[in-house]
This record gives C-alpha cells, sequence and structure tokens, in this order.
C-alpha cells in the first residue's frame, strides 16, 4: 500500500515537471491569434507525424534488438560491443527519445521513463564503457575497424559500432586528454562517414576533433591538411580558420629554422603502422603483461613442461579425501601453481552466484599510502564477500578448500566473489603485503596472505587470463577448476614472483572465488623452512 502511494506520488510530481517543458506557443497578439493557430496546428500536425514515425522505427528496433537480448542476456552481453552500446543507448540514445516523446504526456510513457531512469547508467557508466573497449583494443591488439564491425572471436551474438558510436568513442578519449585513442576512433568515424554511412554527426565534427588531436602529436602536416578539408566544408568555422593560421605559421617558422641548420632534430611523429605510437603508462611491464594475455611470450619451454605433472591429490591422506581425490595438474614448477579440476559443481556455482549477486559493489584496492580501501581504474570488477552462515554451500565450498590444501580456513579471510563484466581486469599486483605497508591486515590480526585459492566459476570464451608477467606464466579460466599458489615462501618473506594479474575479459562473463589463507594458524601445518627462501 505504502509502494503504491509513494509511486502515485512519484507520478504526480513528474507529470508535474513534465508541463513545464510543454510549449503552447505564444499568443502576444490577439489579432492574429487565430492565424497563427491554424498555421502551428498544421505544423504541430506534420511535426507530430514525423515525431510517430520517428517513434515508431525507434519500437520497432528495440523490439528486435530486446527479443534477441533477453533470450540469452549473459550470451548477448558477452559481445564487449553490445555492453557498450546497451550503455550507451540507455544513458544517451532513451534520453533523446524522451525529448522527442515529453512534448506528450498523455500515454505515460515519460511518467514511467522518469521512474526507471533512475536506474539507468550516468554518464560516468558510458565513459567507463568506453575505457573499457579502449582497454580490450590496448591489450589485445585489435584495431578500431575490428571491434566497430564487432569481428570477435567466439561472439553468439555480433554487433557492430555506427559513426556516432566511434565518435563518442573518440570524444570520450578527447575528454579524458587521451590523444592517441581520439585520433584512432575519430579516423575510425570519419572512415565510416566517408563509405556512405547514415548519422547525424556531421564531417566536420569529426575532423574538429581528429585535427587538434593530430596536432597533439606534433603531425602539424597532417593537422593542417585536416584543418583544410573542415574549411571546406564549413568556411565560417571560427576556430578552424585560427587554427589553420597557427599550424601554417608553425610550418613556416620549422621551415625557416631547417633552413638556418638551426636544429637537427624532427618534429615527425613516432607512426606505427599507419597509428601513431602508444604513450607510455605508469605500469613497467605492460608490454609483457598484454602480451601473456593474447598467448604471447609464455615461457612454457619443453624442458620444463617435462617437470610438469598431473596426479591425484588426497591432502596428504585426508580422510574425506582417501576415497575420492582431486585430479591435481602442475601449471608452473617454480613458484608452484597447481590446478585442481571439478572443484565446485554446476549447482554449487550457481548458488554461490546467486548468493553474491545482491552484494555485488565495485572491488576496491588498499591505498598503500593510505591503508583506506578504494577504488582504482586498474581493477575493474565487482565483489562480495560471503560468510559460512549465509549458506551451508559456502561452509562446504570453504571445509573444500581446507581439505585440498591442508590450511586452516578458521584464519582465511571470506570467500569474494568476483564477477569481470565488459573489459573486466585487475592489473599486476601482489596478494601479499610488502614491507613498505607492514599494516595493511594488522586489523585482521592473522598476519599475512601466506596463500591464494582461486575458483574459475565460469568459462570465457575470450581474453581473462590469469597471467604472472615476472616468469611467463598464462593461466586460463577453465569452469569447476582452481588454481592454488603460496605468496610467502616458510619462512614468512615474500614471494615477489607472484606478483600477478586478471587479463581484461574480452568476449565472455567471468565470474571467480576466492580464498586468502592467512599465517595465523598455519605455523605447523606450514612450518618454516632451513633457509629465507625455502
Amino acid at each position: 500500500w505504502l509502494q503504491l502511494v509513494l509511486l502515485k506520488c512519484v507520478c504526480l510530481f513528474w507529470q508535474t515537471e513534465a508541463e513545464f517543458f510543454t510549449s503552447i506557443g505564444q499568443m502576444t497578439d490577439l489579432i492574429y491569434a487565430e492565424k497563427d493557430l491554424v498555421r502551428s496546428l498544421k505544423e504541430y500536425i506534420r511535426a507530430e507525424e514525423s515525431k510517430l514515425s520517428q517513434i515508431k522505427s525507434w519500437a520497432e528496433k528495440m523490439d528486435v534488438l530486446t527479443s534477441k537480448s533477453t533470450s540469452d542476456p549473459e550470451g548477448y552481453l558477452a559481445h564487449p560491443v553490445n555492453a557498450y552500446k546497451l550503455v550507451k543507448r540507455l544513458n544517451t540514445d532513451w534520453l533523446e527519445l524522451e525529448n522527442l516523446v515529453l512534448q506528450d504526456t498523455t500515454n505515460g510513457f515519460i511518467t514511467n521513463l522518469t521512474i526507471q531512469r533512475q536506474f539507468f547508467p550516468t554518464e560516468e557508466d558510458e565513459t567507463g564503457a568506453a575505457k573499457a573497449l579502449m582497454r580490450l583494443q590496448d591489450t589485445y591488439k585489435l584495431d578500431p575497424e575490428t571491434l566497430s564491425r564487432g569481428n570477435l572471436p567466439g561472439t553468439k551474438y555480433r554487433s557492430s559500432l555506427t559513426v556516432g558510436d566511434c565518435f563518442g568513442m573518440g570524444r570520450t578519449a578527447y575528454n579524458d586528454g587521451d590523444y592517441y585513442h581520439t585520433v584512432l576512433w575519430m579516423e575510425q568515424a570519419l572512415k565510416q562517414h566517408d563509405e556512405g554511412e547514415d548519422t547525424t554527426v556531421s564531417k566536420v565534427e569529426i575532423l574538429d576533433y581528429l585535427s587538434y588531436a593530430v596536432f597533439q602529436f606534433g603531425d602539424l602536416h597532417r593537422a593542417t591538411e585536416l584543418t583544410r578539408r573542415l574549411i571546406s566544408l564549413d568556411s565560417t568555422h571560427e576556430r578552424a580558420g585560427s587554427n589553420l593560421r597557427y599550424f601554417e605559421k608553425l610550418l613556416e617558422k620549422e621551415k625557416e629554422e631547417k633552413l638556418l641548420n638551426k636544429t637537427t632534430t624532427t618534429t615527425e611523429p613516432v607512426v606505427q603502422g599507419g597509428a601513431y605510437e602508444r604513450p607510455l603508462d605508469y605500469l613497467p611491464e605492460r608490454d609483457i603483461y598484454e602480451a601473456l594475455c593474447r598467448g604471447e611470450g609464455v615461457k612454457m619451454t619443453p624442458r620444463r613442461q617435462k617437470r610438469l605433472f598431473c596426479r591425484y591429490h588426497d591432502g596428504n591422506r585426508n580422510p574425506h579425501l582417501l576415497i575420492a581425490p582431486f585430479k591435481e595438474e602442475d601449471e608452473w614448477d617454480s613458484p608452484h601453481i597447481v590446478r585442481y579440476y571439478d572443484v565446485m559443481s554446476d549447482e554449487e556455482i550457481e548458488k554461490i552466484k546467486q548468493l553474491a549477486k545482491p552484494r555485488l559493489a565495485r572491488a576496491t584496492v588498499r591505498d598503500p599510502k593510505t591503508g583506506v580501501l578504494t577504488v582504482a581504474s586498474y581493477r575493474v570488477s565487482k565483489s562480495s564477500w560471503l560468510e559460512e552462515d549465509d549458506d551451508p554451500v559456502v561452509a562446504k565450498v570453504n571445509s573444500r578448500m581446507q581439505q585440498i590444501t591442508g590450511l586452516t580456513v578458521k584464519t582465511a579471510e571470506l570467500l569474494q566473489v568476483a564477477n569481470y563484466g565488459m573489459g573486466g581486469q585487475y592489473e599486476p599486483h601482489f596478494d601479499f603485503s610488502r614491507k613498505d605497508e607492514p599494516d595493511a591486515f594488522k586489523r585482521l590480526g592473522t598476519g599475512n596472505r601466506v596463500a591464494t585459492f582461486l575458483n574459475y566459476m565460469s568459462d570465457v570464451e575470450a581474453g581473462g587470463a590469469t597471467v604472472f608477467p615476472d616468469f611467463g606464466a598464462a593461466i586460463w579460466p577453465k569452469k569447476g577448476t582452481a588454481v592454488f599458489w603460496y605468496n610467502l615462501f616458510r619462512s614468512g618473506e615474500g614471494d615477489y614472483r607472484t606478483r600477478h594479474a586478471a587479463c581484461p575479459v574480452l568476449v565472455g562473463c567471468k565470474w571467480v572465488s576466492n580464498k586468502w589463507f592467512h599465517e595465523r594458524g598455519n605455523e605447523f601445518l606450514r612450518p618454516c623452512g632451513r633457509t629465507e627462501v625455502d
């Protein structure tokens, strides 16, 4: 009853607000009122017919699209272009439709849309989705044409980007000061525009962004060429005219300096494969990390392969595993990383996901300077924490991890469940706390993270590997399996080789859960060795 009253109040509020946007024309002169009214009525009829035609076309297109997407939501969103376009539609396109329909609220559409819009993605979401596509583009070396045409491996639902979509991508990059991606996406928008694709974005708008972004790379000749093309389309463009004069002045100055031999350097930008060189960023092992994500540079030599084995694992004759031991496979020899098969059943996975979904929140990282948990661009996922009391399945999975590892879960952290969506990733990081952050786990009082047990709860069509840049390993998700490694040597010193990353998900929906075991309570289960690196 209370919800009904609130809904009516909200509806009434928005209907009142909607009236603010309704214009009935200005009647300032009674003498011409009737004649103006007839003229306005005819214009209204023409505009209304045009508007209804547009709305009908949009509704038919959305009906076809939503019929496809609702038949398999997760499969449909596995394609990152579909995910990006969904966010863009709900944040931008539906707002444009609202403005179109807003003139007539009699059918209640605006009221419904307004109520629903509080749950829509925001501008920040659309920006994040665009950056996710750029991240996939960089990590997996995809050119804009490939992404725009939706030619991705393992995709069930193919989708493409329009001129407007590509322009939106470029504008997002531009607003972020990212001229590298601005150039790539504005060039793609211009290419599709030149091919005759129907769009409301003008070439002048594209060339305006593109010419300035090219100038930022020091490519004066191309910036001048693009600006001249812009002016040929719009001779009254004020900014373009001043930019052209400035570029020509710089070119003349450069020419004079060369003639006078005052400079031996060149202002020509570095170009690779027809594109400008990608700028360096904050991550020192960026190239190694991304290569491993693509399956390149994996240092699995024949000699190392011979040291890897498969076996049945009974947890050092754990009574629970004697009859039904787990299949154990070596993924890497040093540091030792193993994979266990059939760790979680499909039913258990679905239950864990069901428990986690309502609690999912943006995953955080600990700021090494302040120790405060905060969101970061290098960790893009949502996570939740499950306690044993939440459901018997959680207790059962925890117990199973204890039996397999021989470590106690009494001092371990709660079961963390994470979902990596579009372009979801966690760049290279350590699971254990280093000497420069000694208080990272002080609140827990259980010492450092001695080991990591990572459950893969889904298959991933493309991308999403767990990689170790230090020694060149890449481990691919397999539903129902789990990988395990020690973060600390027996001495308690951190094993810095275990710096690892979760690669961006190119196609698919990645679910994982993990358990971090701590030092306290495991002193006798994993006793110290004789040396610092045992």
